[in-house]
C-alpha cells in the first residue's frame, strides 16, 4: 500500500495520474513491458531517506513533451524514480536543490547530472553506461588563507603561452642559420635579453676534442645587455661547476639562497639579486652551461624564464655541436688543402711524395734548419726550393751552392767571400754567398763532402748567425735559413772521422729522407711523360705518347740514378727516335739490358738481343777464367762497361757458379 502523501508528490513529479506509476516492495516486483529505446531515469545516489522525502520542503516537477513511461525496479531496497522522456526535460524546483553542487533555480538536465534535494542525492541518465569515477567536490566558503598570492588571467595567460612560442621559434630559426661558434653565441645572448630580464649573459662551454677536459670550460663568451663584449663578466665558478656536474638548472632570487654553494665571492662581489643558470645537453652529454644574472630587484628571474631558457638551451646545444663540428670540418680540410696547395716542382702522386709535400707543408713555415737526404738524384733540390717558396723568405734570395763542386780554398771564398788582397788575385772585396742570401735561403748540396776546416766556420754561422770573411776581422752578420742536403750517411762519416758530431746535430734539427724512384713506381710513368713533352718542345719533336712496351720496360728497371736517370733516358729517346711515339728501341742499352719484369710485355727480338748478349759474355768469362779485364779485351770494349753490363743482364750470381 502506498503512502498517500507518496503518491500525492510522485503524481506532482510526474505531472501524471499516479496509476501510471507501479510501486512495490522488494521481491515482488512486476516486471515491465521493455520500451522501444533507452529511457532516461533520475536514478537514486543515496539511500539514507525513502522516496517520499522528496517532497518535504519544495516541489519537484518536470516538464517537457506529454510522453511519460514508468517502472519500478529494485536497487538495495532503495526506490529508483523513472523521469522518461522523449527529449531533455526541464527541472523546475523550488528551493534546496542543487544540480552538481550548485543551486539552481530551473535548468535543462545533461545526462550525468546530479541532483541534490535534502539529504537525497540522484543522477539523470539519458542512456545506459558508467557513471563518473569523480570525486563529489564541495565548495568552501570559509576564510581565504593569506600569503602570496599571485593573480593570473586568461588574457595574460595567452600572452606568456604567444611569447615563449615566438621566441622558441625565432630562436630556432635564427641559431640554426649561423655556421661560426662565436656568433651563434653572441646571437643566442642577444636572444635571450630580448625575453629574460638579465643585464649580462656568459656562454660557457667544455672541450669537444677527444682528448678534451668535459669537466672543464674551454671556451668562454660573454655579453653585457648595455656595454656590450667591452666589459668585464664575473661569474660564480661554484653555481656554473655545480650546474656542469649535475646537469640540472639552477634559479637563485636572493642571497641566502646562494648558502648552499658556500662563499661564491663573484656572488657576493656583484651583488646579483638573481642568477640563472642552465645546462646545455646533448645526447645526455653536458657541452657547457648559459649563465645569466641580474642587480635590478624589480626584474627577478621567475619559473616561466627558467622554464623558457631550459627550452631554449635544448635546441641551442644542438645548433652549437653542429657549428663546432662544422668548423673543425673547414679547418681540417683547410689544413688538407694547405699541405698539397703549396708550389713545387715535384711530379708525382704517389704516397712518399704525398709525404714529401705534408713535411714541406710543416716545416716551409719556420726557420728550423733542415737536412734533406737520399740516393742522388731524388730531387733534393727540388725540395729545397719548395720549402722557399712556401716560407715567409719566399721574396728573398735562394742560394744554392754544391759543396763537392769546389776545391776547399775556392769554397771557402765562395761560401764567406774574401777581403782585398786576402790572397794573390783577390783585386778586390767579395762578398760571399752565405752575406749575398741575407734574409733568405741558402741550400748547401754534398754537405758531407764539407772539409773539417769549413765545418768548424759553418757550425759559428748556425749557432751565432755570423761569421769572418777570409782575410777579414770584422764579423759579418746574417739572417738566413740554412737548409743542406747528402746522399752520404753521416753517422758513418761522423764514426769515421769525416764530419763533425756537432756540426751534425746543428743540422739534423729537421731531417726529410727524399724516397728513391723505385719506391714510387706509379709515378714513373707520369715523370717519362711530363719529360717527353718537356724535350720535345725542346727539340722541336710532335711526340704524341710513349709505347706500352717501352713503358713497361721502365716501370720494371731498377733506376739507380732515379729521376735524373729516367730524364736523360728520356731525353735520349726523344732526340734519336724517329717517330711520334717514344718506343722501346728508343730507350738507352741500360734500360734495354735490364731483366723485365714477369708480368712486362716484351718483344721477341729484344728477349733474343739480351739472351745472346748473356751467352756472349758468360763465354767471355769462362775463357778469361774470371777475369774482367781478360774478359773485356775477348769482348773489345772497356772494363766499366763490361761491369755494368754484366749489373744490368743480372749475370752476378751466375757468373759466382
Amino acid at each position: 500500500m502506498i503512502n498517500p502523501i507518496v503518491r500525492h508528490s510522485l503524481a506532482l513529479i510526474l505531472g501524471c495520474s499516479i496509476p501510471m506509476l507501479v510501486f512495490a516492495q522488494k521481491g515482488n516486483s512486476p516486471k515491465p513491458a521493455e520500451p522501444a529505446r533507452p529511457l532516461p531515469v533520475l536514478k537514486r545516489l543515496t539511500n539514507r531517506h525513502e522516496l517520499r522525502q522528496l517532497g518535504y520542503g519544495g516541489t519537484l516537477s518536470v516538464t517537457g513533451p506529454q510522453r511519460f513511461l514508468s517502472r519500478v525496479l529494485e536497487n538495495h531496497g532503495s526506490a529508483i524514480l523513472p523521469a522518461i522522456l522523449s527529449e531533455t526535460p526541464i527541472l523546475v524546483i523550488s528551493n534546496g536543490t542543487f544540480i552538481n553542487d550548485v543551486p539552481v533555480k530551473q535548468r535543462k538536465l545533461q545526462h550525468g547530472d546530479r541532483v541534490r534535494i535534502g539529504d537525497s542525492q540522484f543522477i539523470f541518465l539519458m542512456h545506459d553506461s558508467d557513471i563518473s569515477s569523480s570525486n563529489a567536490v564541495k565548495f568552501d566558503d570559509g576564510q581565504v588563507i593569506s600569503g602570496s598570492t599571485l593573480q593570473f588571467r586568461f588574457n595574460d595567460a595567452l600572452y606568456v603561452m604567444a611569447r615563449d612560442l615566438s621566441a622558441l621559434m625565432k630562436v630556432s630559426t635564427t641559431i640554426n642559420a649561423i655556421r661560426g661558434v662565436e656568433e651563434l653565441q653572441k646571437t643566442l645572448l642577444d636572444l635571450l635579453f630580448e625575453v629574460v630580464p638579465a643585464e649580462r649573459g656568459v656562454i660557457l662551454l667544455t672541450d669537444a676534442g677527444p682528448e678534451g677536459n668535459e669537466n672543464e670550460f674551454a671556451s668562454v663568451f660573454g655579453l653585457d645587455r648595455k656595454r656590450g663584449q667591452d666589459q668585464s663578466i664575473r661569474v660564480s665558478r661554484k653555481v656554473t661547476k655545480w650546474v656542469l656536474s649535475h646537469g640540472e638548472s639552477l634559479l637563485i632570487t636572493n642571497q641566502t639562497e646562494t648558502q648552499n654553494f658556500g662563499s661564491s665571492d663573484s656572488l657576493v662581489a656583484d651583488e646579483p639579486v638573481s642568477v640563472l643558470c642552465v645546462p646545455l645537453i646533448m645526447l645526455d652529454r653536458t657541452l657547457g652551461v648559459i649563465y645569466l644574472d641580474t642587480t635590478e630587484a624589480d626584474a627577478l628571474f621567475d619559473q616561466d624564464h627558467l622554464q623558457l631558457v631550459s627550452a631554449i638551451s635544448a635546441i641551442t646545444a644542438v645548433a652549437i655541436e653542429n657549428a663546432r663540428h662544422i668548423e673543425w670540418l673547414v679547418s681540417e680540410n683547410q689544413r688538407l688543402i694547405a699541405d698539397f696547395n703549396i708550389e713545387h716542382n715535384l711530379i708525382g702522386e704517389s704516397a712518399p711524395i704525398r709525404d714529401v709535400l705534408q713535411f714541406i707543408s710543416k716545416v716551409a713555415p719556420t726557420d728550423s734548419t733542415v737536412l734533406l737526404s737520399g740516393e742522388s738524384g731524388t730531387g733534393k733540390e727540388l725540395a729545397a726550393r719548395a720549402i722557399h717558396l712556401n716560407s715567409k723568405r719566399a721574396d728573398k734570395t735562394f742560394m744554392a751552392v754544391n759543396c763537392a763542386a769546389l776545391a776547399e780554398s775556392l769554397l771557402e771564398s765562395e761560401l764567406f767571400g774574401h777581403e782585398k788582397g786576402s790572397f794573390t788575385g783577390a783585386l778586390t772585396q767579395k762578398k760571399g754567398r752565405l752575406e749575398i742570401a741575407d734574409g733568405g735561403t741558402v741550400f748547401l748540396d754534398e754537405i758531407g763532402e764539407l772539409s773539417p776546416a769549413l765545418q768548424v766556420k759553418l757550425l759559428r754561422v748556425l749557432q751565432e748567425r755570423e761569421f769572418e770573411r777570409v782575410g777579414g776581422t770584422r764579423a759579418v752578420k746574417v739572417d738566413i735559413r740554412l737548409i743542406t742536403a747528402t746522399n752520404k750517411n753521416l753517422e758513418e762519416s761522423i764514426a769515421n772521422g769525416t764530419f763533425r758530431q756537432d756540426l751534425y746535430y746543428r743540422l739534423n734539427v729537421v731531417n726529410l729522407e727524399m724516397p728513391a724512384l723505385r719506391e714510387r713506381p706509379e709515378d714513373i710513368p707520369l715523370l717519362a711523360n711530363y719529360f717527353a713533352a718537356k724535350y720535345a718542345e725542346r727539340c722541336n719533336r710532335r711526340i704524341i705518347g710513349i709505347a706500352a712496351e717501352a713503358q713497361a720496360r721502365l716501370a720494371s728497371y731498377y733506376w739507380p740514378g732515379n729521376v735524373s736517370e729516367l730524364e736523360n733516358a728520356i731525353e735520349r729517346a726523344v732526340v734519336l727516335g724517329a717517330t711520334d711515339r717514344i718506343l722501346l728501341e728508343d730507350l738507352p742499352e741500360s734500360i734495354l739490358e735490364s731483366e723485365p719484369a714477369a708480368a712486362a710485355p716484351g718483344t721477341k727480338y729484344h728477349e733474343a738481343v739480351a739472351e745472346t748478349k748473356r751467352q756472349i759474355i758468360l763465354s767471355a768469362m769462362q775463357q778469361a777464367k774470371g777475369s774482367y779485364t781478360e774478359a773485356a779485351k775477348l769482348l773489345g770494349v772497356h772494363p766499366n762497361y763490361l761491369h755494368r753490363l754484366v749489373r744490368n743482364l743480372n749475370l752476378k750470381e751466375q757468373l759466382k757458379k
